[in-house]
């Protein structure tokens, strides 16, 4: 039980990794290179994208602190 946990720790938090790197900062960060903070971007819109992407990076976050949670109760 403890491998299959600590395995899915290690693939959530790459992708916790690459959500927060495709947040827009000051200097735009990775998310420039996809269009996500802009309005032109092959995404659509930009203020819809950065919504939906703040929700799920939320969400991956929870699902991280409950893994390592989880992982400390074993």
């Amino acid at each position: 039980m403890e491998a299959v946990l600590s395995a899915a720790l290690v693939l959530v938090s790459a992708l916790l990794i690459a959500l927060v790197l495709m947040h827009s900062g000051r200097d735009s960060g990775l998310s420039g290179a996809f269009g996500v903070g802009t309005g032109q971007g092959p995404l659509g819109g930009g203020s819809l994208v950065e919504r939906n992407l703040n929700r799920w990076t939320i969400a991956i976050a929870i699902v991280y602190v409950g893994l390592v949670v989880a992982l400390l109760k074993i």
